[in-house]
This record gives structure tokens, C-alpha cells and sequence, in this order.
């Protein structure tokens, strides 16, 4: 790229390239006034791998704040995840 502001001058930049980013998708849940905490928990539990505390805790900031990032990865590793959330009448994106 050449820049003139009176001189000219050869300029080079260096770019950093996170490849890896544009794999990552984040599988969300939102909360609804239908299913029990019990539910989602389990659900969690049993579709995502959380622990019993970790799935608690999403399940507490699917309550307050309306939704929560329940799990990061690969978006053909999340959509059956996803599906499988919203067969128990969850609702659940992919983004």
C-alpha cells in the first residue's frame, strides 16, 4: 500500500488470522415460562454433558437474564445438540 502525504512512502502490515474463529458457534437456550428448572437441568445434563452444577447455573441465567450460552463448538457438533433441546420443548438457536 502506498500512502503520500508529501512523501511517499512503502508501507507493510502484518495481519494475524485467527482461522479458528469463523469454526466457533455458540449454542444458546432461552427461557420460557413452560418448562421446570428440573427439566432443563436434566436436559442439559444429559444432552450437553454438564455437570449437575454447571447445568444449575446456565439454567439460573436462562432464568434472570432470559438466555445463556450453554455450550461452544463446532456447528455440526451443536446442531443435534440443538435439536435434541428443542424435541424436549426447549427453546434453543445455534449462532
Amino acid at each position: 500500500m502506498r500512502v503520500y502525504s508529501g512523501h511517499e512512502y512503502d508501507y507493510e502490515e502484518e495481519v494475524l488470522v485467527d482461522e479458528g474463529t469463523s469454526e466457533h458457534h455458540d449454542l444458546i437456550v432461552f427461557n420460557d415460562d413452560v418448562n421446570t428448572f428440573e427439566h432443563v437441568i436434566y436436559t442439559l445434563m444429559e444432552v450437553c454433558s454438564h455437570g449437575r452444577e454447571q447445568a444449575e447455573q446456565c439454567t439460573l441465567i436462562i432464568h434472570y437474564k432470559g438466555k445463556c450460552t450453554v455450550k461452544g463448538g463446532a456447528y455440526n457438533e451443536l446442531v443435534p445438540m440443538c435439536r435434541s433441546i428443542c424435541e424436549r420443548g426447549i427453546s434453543a438457536e445455534v449462532m
